[in-house]
């Protein structure tokens, strides 16, 4: 489990600098910022999808989940939201460190 976690948080990482590169590549050669959202992301990958997304989360879900969270998070930029969720992924599955005070040949017994 912990391989598939840690290359999903991988791969989100590779994504989000891909994305981060596109951007970059965009903006450069509009001669502005050029950001692209979640949102236009998921709609190009989803295009029957995600028109009833809104709806659904609305009325399935609560009204509160749409507008100040999904809405702002769809609205993110793409290299953003992939790389945060990618490092949070990675963080949660790191090893921990071993306790301050206790030898190594210990910690082999408590596992």
């Amino acid at each position: 489990m912990r391989f598939i976690v840690r290359l999903i948080g991988l791969a989100l990482l590779a994504g989000a600098f891909a994305a981060a590169v596109i951007d970059g590549a965009r903006s450069i050669a509009a001669s502005k910022l050029i950001l692209t959202p979640l949102g236009a992301t998921l709609y190009w990958a989803f295009p029957n999808k995600m028109p009833l997304l809104q709806p659904f989360i609305e009325r399935q879900i609560h009204p509160f989940l749409w507008n100040p969270i999904l809405y702002n998070l769809l609205r993110a930029p793409n290299w953003v939201v992939f790389g945060l969720v990618g490092v949070a992924l990675l963080y949660i599955i790191r090893r921990r460190p071993p306790p301050i005070g206790y030898s190594a040949r210990d910690r082999r017994s408590w596992s």
